[in-house]
């Protein structure tokens, strides 16, 4: 071997535990974000068939095929988390996410249905919130445009959950 040969073997294996340690934190980083979407169940909500009992994991997080109805509200699906650009949130900046996650503002302006648990995300460390939007970024893209949301008097065109309250559901009088 000549010495240029040499002299460039020593510095990529100087500079590998530096690349190692990088990839390592960045493993660890999404590692932590799947975790924390794990456990926050984002899958039930936002995965086809997840509200169903029978999640379809080959588009996992890709939008929901059931939408929860919010008698006066109107009807909201888990949207596409996936990093496509067209139908997901592939054209979200990191910070917007962090923020629909903590406030429930979309990038647009508007609301995020309050079936979303934004306001207990409020309380996700900046770390945990980064964490969660590396895993997000991780996953493979889904083109899966979700319908809605509807208003209160637009017509579902997915298959509906009502949320009722109780004395609804057993048709007895509204609680005063």
């Amino acid at each position: 071997m000549n010495r240029r040969r040499i002299s460039l073997l020593f510095a990529l294996l100087a500079a590998s535990p530096i690349l190692a340690g990088e990839a390592c934190a960045d493993d660890a980083q999404t590692q932590r974000g799947k975790y924390l979407v794990q456990i926050g169940g984002c899958s039930d909500c936002h995965t086809p068939g997840g509200m169903l009992g029978q999640p379809d994991m080959a588009r996992y997080l890709g939008g929901s095929d059931v939408g929860f109805a919010i008698p006066g509200v109107g009807i909201y699906l888990g949207q596409n988390l996936t990093p496509d650009k067209e139908t997901g949130l592939g054209a979200w900046s990191d910070d917007q996410i962090v923020a629909a996650l903590r406030t429930g503002k979309r990038p647009d302006g508007r609301m995020l249905s309050e079936v979303m648990p934004y306001p207990s995300f409020a309380h996700l460390t900046d770390q945990d919130a980064q964490a969660i939007v590396a895993f997000l970024r991780s996953l493979p893209p889904i083109k899966n445009k979700v319908p809605g949301p509807f208003g209160p008097n637009d017509k579902a065109s997915t298959f509906v959950s009502v949320v009722i309250s109780a004395g609804q559901y057993n048709n007895l009088p509204p609680a005063k």
